[in-house]
């Protein structure tokens, strides 16, 4: 009853190789090729560890045809100086998860009679970028006063702010924390109805703020992707200008070029400079809520800053953050923490899906078992998961 085609794209559509899939069940490649080849057939027991790694439910093995995947999106990640990099098992979960929350919802709001407004910002690829950030700031409603307000040291309320005015922009904003820090930095998935975001959660907030902002260009160009936020020369000329063209978006969304070059650390330099501080760039930093690279890079480009000066900024404040990510790797391996769930799965899936379920349980349309089912958590942390939501 096994079809063989079905075996094969399990495997594939859960970013395996034969000789991958072969090694984590813990078996010789002949025989899964075996299968895929129908010469052979798996058990029930074994076809229930295929399901365990595929992630997919054992019934879809039953499949009598391969079924319409989704669709294929742009890998637009670069590794300096060589091609694009091959997606890992569990990016391709991640972008498979984010099209089921995707469907949930519109399912979810299709049963409860909600209409669901399409997508409204756009972009074009000629335009100016700063215009083109200065779009995003009017129709998020975001004023210098009140960027001002989300000053602090990490960059966590930045980020929420901008996720959360976002999302009420009609995009679900998802957080990955199977990537590995540095394998994707975010996801678009450019849909008319609920389009989709998904930032790397191992990244810091600053970062995942400025993925954020690219991968909302993305959307506005109808564009869907995987990005890593750097640009090389090595990438396709096409992929190249789009990559910059978002990161520019980003950085003028984020630091405004009369805000930027209106504040008094800025004002007081002219030209192009190589004498700024750390102090200066992490005080700027803070009040962008962005990282201090990303500053760097914004005052180069509004010719505050030399490219020497960059260069050697650049350099520093990755070797910082590599050592910083040594040391909490470290941390965690002697540190185990509590897990606050209700709060991480609020901060992975996002509120507007949180809030859609429980509106949805609390009309009495689905169980407390499809809840947890549907939110990855166990029904004993729905309680507080509903009083973070102010619904107890």
């Amino acid at each position: 009853m096994i079809k063989p085609e079905v075996l094969v794209w399990t495997r594939t559509s859960a970013g395996l190789s034969v000789a991958e899939a072969a090694g984590r069940l813990h078996m010789d490649v002949d025989s899964l090729a075996a299968w895929e080849a129908g010469e052979d057939a798996p058990s029930i027991p074994q076809l229930r560890k295929l399901a365990d790694l595929y992630k997919r439910p054992l019934a879809v093995f039953y499949l009598q045809r391969v079924p319409l995947d989704f669709k294929v999106i742009s890998d637009l990640r670069r590794l300096p100086g060589t091609g694009p990099r091959q997606q890992s098992p569990e990016l391709t979960l991640e972008i498979r998860y984010a099209q089921q929350r995707r469907e949930l919802v519109l399912e979810l709001a299709d049963d409860l009679g909600d209409v669901v407004p399409p997508f409204s910002l756009t972009a074009e690829r000629n335009e100016d970028p700063e215009l083109v950030g200065e779009r995003i700031r009017a129709k998020l409603d975001i004023t210098a006063d009140v960027q001002r307000k989300w000053r602090d040291a990490e960059g966590r309320t930045a980020f929420n702010a901008w996720r959360q005015r976002i999302e009420n922009a009609g995009v679900l904003v998802f957080q990955a924390t199977r990537l590995a820090a540095g394998e994707a930095s975010g996801i678009a998935l450019s849909e008319e109805l609920l389009p989709v975001i998904v930032v790397n959660r191992k990244d810091s907030p600053t970062r995942r703020t400025f993925s954020l902002l690219h991968e909302l260009a993305h959307l506005m160009l109808r564009v869907s992707g995987v990005s890593d936020l750097e640009t090389d020369d090595i990438r396709p000329p096409e992929e190249q200008a789009l990559e910059i063209f978002c990161n520019a978006v980003a950085a003028a969304a984020l630091m405004p070029r009369d805000g930027l070059l209106s504040e008094p650390l800025v004002a007081a330099r002219v030209g192009r400079r190589d004498d700024w501080t750390d102090a200066e760039i992490a005080d700027l930093a803070r009040t962008f809520g962005v990282s201090r690279e990303a500053v760097a890079r914004r005052l180069l480009t509004l010719g505050r800053a030399t490219d020497g000066y960059y260069r050697e900024a650049r350099a520093r404040y990755l070797a910082e953050y590599l050592a910083f990510k040594d040391r909490q790797r470290e941390r965690s391996a002697d540190n185990r923490m509590a897990r606050n769930m209700p709060q991480e799965t609020l901060s992975n899936v996002g509120r507007p899906l949180v809030q859609m379920v429980l509106g949805t349980y609390h009309q009495d349309r689905i169980t407390l078992g499809e809840v947890a089912g549907y939110l990855g958590i166990k029904t004993k942390h729905i309680p507080k998961l509903e009083q973070s939501l102010g619904l107890r």
